[in-house]
C-alpha cells in the first residue's frame, strides 16, 4: 500500500472538512453567497475521496 499517498488523501480530506465548516458557519451568520453550491460540491468531494480511502484500507487487508 502507498501510505504517502493514503495520508495525503486523509489531509485533503481534513482540509475540505474544514472548508465545509468555515462554509457552514458563514452561512449561520447569514452571509448573502453562501448558497453558491459550494456545500454540495464540497460534500461530494469528502464523499469521493472518503470512497478512495475506504477501497486502498480494504485492499490492503
Amino acid at each position: 500500500m502507498n501510505y504517502a499517498y493514503l495520508r495525503r488523501l486523509y489531509a485533503r480530506r481534513a482540509e475540505l472538512e474544514a472548508k465545509l465548516e468555515l462554509h457552514d458557519a458563514r452561512y449561520c451568520f447569514g452571509e448573502e453567497e453562501v448558497d453558491d453550491g459550494t456545500q454540495n460540491d464540497l460534500k461530494q468531494r469528502i464523499e469521493e475521496i472518503s470512497e478512495e480511502i475506504a477501497t486502498l484500507e480494504r485492499s490492503s487487508r
